[in-house]
């Protein structure tokens, strides 16, 4: 397939460009930075931009990765969001889908950040009595920022297209990779690493997974028409452990992995004292047949590997 790929020269699009490649695709990137991987240098914002790049290139399928993401929250405005984040996945949409053009299927990277609300993100202080167990099911979405807030609106915007045109649209609500530091309270100051290694229980993915998920997303597409999946390493937990996340997670973390506690202990590593929330990613094992392939336990075996 000839693929469009916005956001190709970001963190996702220079792993997802060569993933496509390699799998026999043609990849246009679209993307403001230049980079070996863009081939179009602009902003999807402009719609006669993407209008033209897409009947130029004889696009067949979109994967939209382009956007302002939570990073960016504290240094543009909200106008900045709602301009890439809204009306840039208007634009492509309906680029995608007017006369001329040859687009069959379309992956949009929203986030799994549009399902913690200002109250959720306080129960972390203020004494939750469970961690939340979140699923697509969620229908009381109400993201505590600019950036969620926007995403949530691009996932409408591409349901409804969805509705009126017919365009299958897989919609992947992807967890985090990105590799800033976290700015979350219960990040490890002295170590990134161990936060990130900590957050692939129940929050966090790696970018490779990340860009495969979308090549399966891109497969799966017109056999599933329109769906929403959350996208994140597989959790060892299950419900019934979340009482006990909040009250003592390193006991909740030992119970499933006994050799934790000593290799953290030899690098001087810690787990986090309470887990907040737990994102459930086996709909997509269901139903797009994809599960990420690093999750916590391969961290672990890779840690007890590592010379002492």
């Amino acid at each position: 397939m000839r693929v469009l790929v916005t956001g190709s020269s970001g963190w996702l699009g220079t792993a997802l460009v060569p993933l496509l490649r390699a799998a026999g695709h043609e990849v246009a990137g679209l993307d403001l930075t230049p980079s070996p991987v863009t081939r179009v240098v602009g902003s999807i914002t402009d719609a006669a931009l993407v209008r033209q790049t897409i009947l130029d290139h004889g696009i067949e399928a979109i994967v939209h990765a382009a956007t302002l993401h939570k990073p960016h929250v504290s240094r543009r405005s909200a106008s900045d969001f709602l301009a890439v984040n809204v009306q840039g996945t208007l634009n492509l949409l309906e680029a995608a889908t007017a006369p001329g053009s040859a687009v069959d299927r379309f992956v949009f990277t929203s986030t799994t950040s549009l399902m913690i609300s200002k109250e959720l993100r306080a129960g972390r202080a203020g004494g939750a009595a469970r961690a939340a167990w979140l699923t697509e099911a969620e229908t009381d979405l109400r993201p505590r920022n600019i950036y969620g807030v926007t995403k949530l609106a691009a996932e409408h915007l591409c349901r409804l297209q969805h509705e009126l045109s017919g365009l299958p649209i897989i919609v992947l609500r992807t967890s985090r990779f990105f590799p800033e530091a976290d700015d979350m309270a219960h990040a490890i100051e002295q170590s990134d690493a161990n936060t990130k290694a900590n957050e692939l229980l129940f929050r966090r993915l790696t970018v490779e997974d990340a860009a495969a998920a979308h090549l399966a997303a891109l497969d799966r597409a017109p056999a599933l028409g329109f769906d929403i999946f959350i996208v994140s390493a597989p959790t060892p937990f299950t419900p019934d452990d979340c009482a006990a996340l909040i009250a003592d997670a390193p006991r909740v973390v030992a119970s499933y992995f006994p050799e934790y506690p000593a290799i953290y202990a030899q690098l001087g590593w810690t787990m986090f004292s309470l887990i907040d929330r737990v994102y459930d990613a086996s709909k997509a094992t269901r139903r797009l047949g994809f599960t990420c392939r690093t999750s916590f336990a391969e961290i672990l075996a890779e840690l007890a590997d590592r010379p002492s």
